[in-house]
């Protein structure tokens, strides 16, 4: 199609607008993680500091109150890299953790999890590991110990180090000293950017223009790369400069009128709770197995973390994208909410609750439960500075047949014991997230049942 006929298609608005609207569920993913690569590079998020291509940025103190982030965890410490191998390889050393849980995802341009070092997948051995662009074919070194093709030449490296509290933030930062990236062969550090939408587009079908010039530069699977053909209406394939410039104004409108419909779509998808577990707990150990095509070192290659549908799969990607940026797959930690107890009722910090633990939650890491008043889900400050509580917290009181009983309330319980055991909640609406790192499978296959949140009589 050439550019002046894209925008003087003969489709109905209404099939452009519906056409529109797939594409924004599919092309979401790619741009709002491209978005968020280009502002981490320039401006970082969180704790972590605006950070060039091919170099770690490493969080140098745990999450609290005033960190400017949703649902900020407590348990770990950031380690992100953003990869630009359009230069060549890479090779990444890692230390030996000495047993400390950590894990790095690579996360392609798609938000596809491709590859997964660390306690589960590789150890906390130290080692080197090379990084190659999408049909490499060079010689690997002997020294590396293994090689993970990145399916795009950009990719995000996601790690995560196990930290348990502030004392253990000095041993935390001089692990993450050791990990390092630096170039195989070329000098360069990679293009140091992505490539620039054509300026000309007009500036509500920036994202369109984004989509075009992104997908083309990063291409997707061979089968997500036959099924975007039917975008070509749409002038999603074409190349050169933007097919977006002097375009009708019917044309414009339809696009419009399907990324907001294709925007929609993805925020009702968001907005539907999980299924429903024991205790009120709603998780999603399957929301990351839109990965079809890619599995590199660390990943599960089975039908249990594949997604069978793949047009289904866009969706919930996109929701994935929208909710969970870089979130990993259930096999290597899970996420648990709720925000009612046992009866129901949402959770307030009005009323005092338990919740008793059997037996703790069978993990093979660690697993811990963080507080986030309502609506902002941010954390909640509090007298005690405890934000969350979990198996690696000190002084924890266990029942006499070896249960735990948490204690979920605004005010210190008086009780020593009690005390040991308490989260501090909100004067108002909360809602706790228990975090499991390396699940065991009664977890993942839903054997295990999460109790839920009691409300007491009075405030113990």
């Amino acid at each position: 199609m050439s550019r002046s006929s894209a925008p003087q298609s003969g489709a109905r608005a209404r099939d452009l607008a519906a056409l529109a609207a797939e594409a924004y569920v599919y092309g979401f993913p790619l741009v709002h993680d491209l978005e968020t690569v280009a502002a981490f590079t320039q401006h970082g998020f969180g704790n972590l500091p605006g950070t060039p291509f091919n170099r770690f940025a490493h969080a140098q103190r745990l999450a609290t109150p005033e960190t400017a982030a949703v649902s900020a965890g407590t348990d770990t410490l950031y380690s992100i890299a953003q990869l630009d191998l359009s230069e060549g390889p890479l090779v990444l050393q890692v230390p030996d953790t000495g047993g400390r849980y950590y894990v790095l995802q690579f996360v392609d341009a798609w938000t596809d999890n491709v590859a997964y070092l660390g306690q589960r997948a590789t150890g906390t051995e130290a080692g080197s590991w090379l990084l190659v662009p999408p049909g490499w074919s060079g010689q690997a070194p002997g020294s590396v110990r293994g090689v993970i093709e990145a399916p795009t030449t950009v990719m995000s490296l996601v790690g995560r180090i196990a930290c348990a509290g502030q004392d253990e933030v000095p041993a935390v930062r001089a692990l993450q000293a050791g990990f390092t990236l630096h170039s195989l062969t070329a000098p360069g550090l990679g293009r140091g950017g992505l490539p620039t939408p054509d300026p000309q587009a007009p500036p509500e079908l920036v994202f369109f223009e984004r989509l075009r010039v992104w997908a083309a530069d990063f291409p997707p699977s061979p089968a997500d790369q036959r099924y975007q053909e039917r975008f070509q209406p749409l002038g999603l394939l074409e190349e050169g400069p933007t097919p977006y410039a002097g375009a009708s104004r019917a044309f414009v409108a339809a696009l419009e009128e399907g990324m907001a419909a294709g925007r929609a779509e993805i925020d009702a998808a968001a907005r539907r709770p999980p299924p429903r577990g024991g205790g009120g707990w709603r998780l999603e150990p399957h929301l990351f197995d839109y990965n079809l095509d890619h599995f590199g070192i660390g990943t599960i290659d089975s039908p249990r973390w594949r997604l069978p549908d793949r047009t289904a799969s866009y969706l919930t990607r996109a929701v994935a994208a929208s909710v969970g940026l870089w979130g990993g797959h259930g096999y290597e930690r899970v996420y648990a909410q709720t925000f009612e107890d046992v009866e129901g009722r949402p959770l307030d910090g009005s009323h005092a609750y338990t919740l008793r633990f059997p037996q703790e939650p069978p993990v093979r890491a660690f697993w811990s439960l963080t507080m986030y008043g309502l609506p902002e889900r941010r954390l909640v400050a509090n007298p005690a500075g405890r934000y969350a509580i979990g198996s690696r917290t000190p002084g924890l009181v266990y029942d006499p047949d070896g249960g735990l009983t948490l204690y979920v309330q605004h005010r210190r319980p008086r009780d020593p014991a009690r005390a040991a055991n308490w989260l501090p909640a909100p004067a108002g609406g909360f809602r706790p997230m228990l975090r499991l790192y390396l699940p065991a499978p009664e977890v993942l296959d839903g054997s295990y049942v999460l109790p839920g949140l009691l409300r007491s009589a009075a405030p113990a």
